[in-house]
């Protein structure tokens, strides 16, 4: 039996194919996106602190700022405190205005005491692809 764990990859790659709506801007400008997935292990006793802090940079992220395509989070099912969170930019120079936005520095500064490591990965997009509903997810779980 396979473990939750080794079914994140099959999880991420879902949401990458849901991501045309953000894609399709930045392929029609003629750059190619950014995408990274963070691997985050978040102190259990702080979760719902950090939950909330990522809720709200994730949603001001995509909201203000243009280069940001989209910021999709997710924990194990099994495992809460293991969180992952696919980003993807609309290049690198969006992905280093982010790094120095108010509510980067925001959510970093809060958050700080609550990730017990992150491990960064870099990404070659392979197919990006999306709906519209995948918006309706998101309210769904708000």
């Amino acid at each position: 039996m396979k473990s939750s764990r080794q079914g994140l990859p099959v999880l991420i790659v879902s949401i990458v194919v849901m991501t045309l709506f953000s894609f399709g801007s930045a392929a029609a400008q003629g750059k190619a996106p950014l995408v990274h997935i963070a691997k985050l292990q978040i102190d259990p006793a702080r979760l719902d602190a950090y939950k909330a802090a990522l809720k709200e940079h994730a949603e001001t992220s995509v909201r203000v700022e243009p280069g940001v395509l989209a910021l999709y989070a997710v924990s194990e099912k099994d495992n809460p405190a293991h969180v992952t969170v696919f980003e993807i930019y609309a290049d690198t120079a969006a992905y280093k205005k982010h790094l120095q936005s108010p509510h980067f520095k925001k959510y970093k500064s809060t958050t700080i005491n609550m990730v017990k490591s992150l491990e960064l990965i870099d990404t070659v997009p392979i197919a990006l692809e999306a709906k519209g509903e995948i918006r309706a997810v998101n309210e769904w779980h708000r």
